[in-house]
């Protein structure tokens, strides 16, 4: 993965930039010893690497204002990280960057329950948010696989889902309001505690934006109410295509689940092996959720559960009890765990309309064969959020860059069938060269110039979302660009 040179200059100074650094951070926030900064050389893309120049750990607003103002005066590169647990290498450092992580901004600063919002800094967990407010019987909706670890300030910068997303959305649809800092240290409020904010839409400019525009220090997210109870049926199926358009049936039936899963056979057998949570001997399996009372739940899985008997499932499990139901996703949940335990894997993520399950599934097996690697698929089937992942050896030559025009190939088809290259992971490096198959010279100059209206001098986590020629000559005109 070409990454562009270092600026020497930048290196040259640096003794002067962790100087002035730890004059504002406490001294053991500021990390510059090779030896430690080698720690935040990758994030979850763990097949690309580079040690930053060094890190720094912020514990406030003030603080993280006060390092990048330095930062700018000096031109040296930012790149915000979160949990560092990006799939699409999102908080990949360069040698002459400085990471800027969240960790130390973790609290709760609001909690209001009557208003149902809680307002947190950027380092806090996704999971957390939750247990900050259960006891009161609310949850906070989205709910990304990695919500054990990742950090709020990611969930913004990637727009991420999670399993639920069907019902409740993603983070865009939680999200009321955001503490931003500009490269140049300006601290920003954007939205807030209230319905709507008027004027430009500058929150959801920012919510998926991958650390491009600023870094969020501080987040008001939208708690709901803990629904009544909720219950998943577990359905196996004899083939990928078959699952796929038992999912378009029930979409197209105007049921509402809470949650549609898929998981292949690759991956129903990696995590059976790992959680033990009893999943049937089949090529495909869906796990299908829906909430409400006791009634209303009743109702809508004797819908769903008709609609599948059509489809010939081998296996229809209803959960009869909430350790069942626990189980169930417990195995979903350790997915991409239990898929690294067996074989070094590249993890996907594209969008697709529901209707173009089946012929995307049947599409992605013939890859697999044209290419001599396998793919396993598990992913949020309901809103068509796929994640495959391909999988390869990493001490074989050619491997990896053979499982990268793979992983091109399908996120080209996804954008061909009407879709898009990401749902949830983001560009970062993965996919910016993937850019001009899904968008136009004069989309990508559009959004562009909102980065130039943020950071003109682009120091703002480089080398990432847009094509590398382009970013590096920014100031040329976009016809440059390859299409």
């Amino acid at each position: 993965m070409e990454m562009p040179s270092p600026d020497p200059g930048v290196l040259a100074r640096k003794h002067e930039l962790v100087e002035r650094l730890k004059r504002v951070l406490p001294p053991e926030a500021v990390i510059h010893d090779p030896s430690e900064t080698r720690a935040y050389e990758c994030d979850a893309l763990t097949a690309y690497r580079c040690p930053p120049m060094a890190a720094i750990l912020p514990g406030s607003t003030r603080e993280v204002s006060d390092a990048l103002r330095i930062c700018s005066d000096l031109g040296a590169k930012v790149v915000p990280r979160g949990s560092g647990t990006s799939l699409a290498g999102g908080a990949l450092p360069t040698e002459d960057c400085v990471i800027l992580g969240v960790s130390r901004l973790n609290k709760v600063l609001e909690t209001d329950y009557e208003n149902r919002f809680i307002r947190v800094q950027s380092g806090r967990t996704n999971l957390s948010v939750t247990g900050a407010v259960e006891e009161k019987g609310f949850f906070y909706a989205p709910d990304p696989s990695s919500q054990l670890a990742c950090a709020i300030g990611g969930n913004i910068g990637m727009n991420s889902g999670g399993a639920h997303c069907l019902k409740y959305g993603v983070t865009t649809n939680n999200l009321m309001g955001v503490t931003l800092v500009q490269m140049d240290g300006t601290v920003i409020e954007l939205g807030g505690a209230h319905l709507d904010s008027d004027g430009l839409d500058l929150l959801g400019v920012v919510c998926g934006s991958e650390g491009q525009l600023g870094v969020v220090t501080e987040a008001t997210l939208r708690i709901l109410r803990k629904p009544e109870g909720a219950r998943p049926v577990l359905m196996g199926f004899d083939g990928n295509e078959v699952a796929g358009a038992c999912v378009s049936d029930i979409i197209k039936a105007g049921v509402l689940p809470v949650a549609i899963e898929f998981m292949d056979r690759l991956c129903i057998r990696a995590c059976e092996d790992f959680a033990k949570a009893g999943y049937p001997d089949c090529e495909a399996m869906l796990i299908v959720e829906v909430e409400g009372s006791e009634a209303e739940i009743d109702e809508q899985l004797e819908t769903i559960i008709e609609i599948a008997k059509k489809r010939n499932p081998v296996e229809l499990r209803e959960s009869k009890s909430g350790e069942e139901s626990a189980r169930i996703w417990l195995g979903r949940k350790s997915a991409f765990g239990a898929m690294g335990m067996i074989n070094d894997y590249m993890c996907l993520d594209g969008t697709i309309p529901v209707s173009q399950l089946p012929h995307v599934l049947g599409r992605m097996g013939q890859m697999s064969k044209e290419y001599g690697l396998d793919v396993a698929n598990v992913f949020h089937a309901g809103d068509g959020n796929m994640h495959p992942l391909i999988l390869f050896d990493a001490n074989k030559p050619g491997d990896l860059e053979k499982c990268e025009e793979f992983g091109a190939d399908i996120l080209k088809l996804c954008v061909e069938v009407g879709g898009c290259l990401t749902g949830e992971h983001g560009v970062g490096i993965e996919k910016r060269d993937l850019m001009g198959h899904q968008y136009s010279n004069a989309d990508m100059e559009a959004q562009m110039l909102v980065k130039d209206v943020f950071d003109p001098e682009w120091l703002l986590n480089p080398a990432k979302v847009f094509p590398l020629s382009t970013s590096l000559s920014r100031r040329e005109p976009i016809g440059s660009v390859a299409a």
